[in-house]
């Protein structure tokens, strides 16, 4: 079991900058894939970025390429979510995600956060 709780949303002008963070409880926390995931009014969650347990990232979504940035600390059992350039379309509820296993657009995390909100005002 992993419990994970996000912090570091709120309210920023467009083009500022954010710094998400994710705490994982567990002490496997450096064999599960962590993701970032987004929803915003109206629309379908959407993954964003995915750090897998290889520690290698391997997808970023194309809306946030050369933007937004993830790490993880797996001393701290901590993922971060750097967003830079914010634009007023990433406004959403961001949401972090464990996996046991790999990530992709086609997997649904084994483990949620219970969400952050990111307003990006224009």
């Amino acid at each position: 079991q992993v419990q994970l709780v996000e912090s570091g949303g709120g309210l920023v002008q467009a083009g500022g900058s954010l710094r998400l963070s994710c705490a994982a409880s567990g002490r496997t926390f450096s064999s599960y894939s962590m993701g970032w995931f987004r929803q915003a009014p109206g629309k379908e969650r959407e993954l964003v970025v995915v750090n897998n347990w290889n520690g290698v990232s391997t997808y970023y979504a194309d809306s946030v390429k050369g933007r937004f940035t993830i790490s993880r600390d797996n001393a701290k059992n901590t993922v971060y979510l750097q967003m830079n350039s914010l634009k007023p379309e990433d406004t959403a509820v961001y949401y972090c995600a464990a996996h046991p296993a790999l990530i992709t657009t086609a997997i649904k995390p084994n483990y949620w956060g219970q969400g952050t909100q990111v307003t990006v005002s224009s």
